[in-house]
């Protein structure tokens, strides 16, 4: 037997997460909020999107239970629910992929399931 603790996973946690991530918007409004809390109006300015669109996203997130919106007189604030999630994203970002495809490819990149990387454009 091993002396190393079992790893517990939830799959309903992970699959949250998957639903957030699975958005190009939801990925950018997540590591934009690694920088700290921010208002809906200033997350649109920086990510050059609609205040609509922040919104729609912003409630997505809040539903998968990744972001808290805290009251602060007539706006609304966002961050992320905890610095663990933080630390999550970052890992997450930090990650190098190994795509490999003598074995046919699980992950098509011509039919935009992955988007090709630089190890892709080297190996091709």
């Amino acid at each position: 037997m091993s002396n190393e603790p079992a790893v517990v996973v939830d799959a309903a946690a992970l699959e949250r997460v998957g639903t957030a991530l699975a958005d190009a918007t939801r990925r950018r409004l997540l590591l934009s909020l690694l920088d700290g809390p921010a208002f809906p109006a200033d997350l649109a300015d920086r990510l050059a999107l609609t205040r609509g669109n922040v919104s729609n996203h912003l409630a997505c997130l809040r539903g998968c239970g990744l972001v808290v919106a805290t009251a602060m007189g007539r706006r609304v604030r966002y961050s992320l629910v905890s610095p663990r999630l933080a630390s999550a994203l970052a890992d997450l970002s930090a990650l190098v992929l190994l795509v490999e495809h003598d074995d046919g490819p699980p992950c098509d990149t011509d039919a935009g399931c992955c988007p090709p990387t630089d190890l892709d454009q080297v190996q091709a």
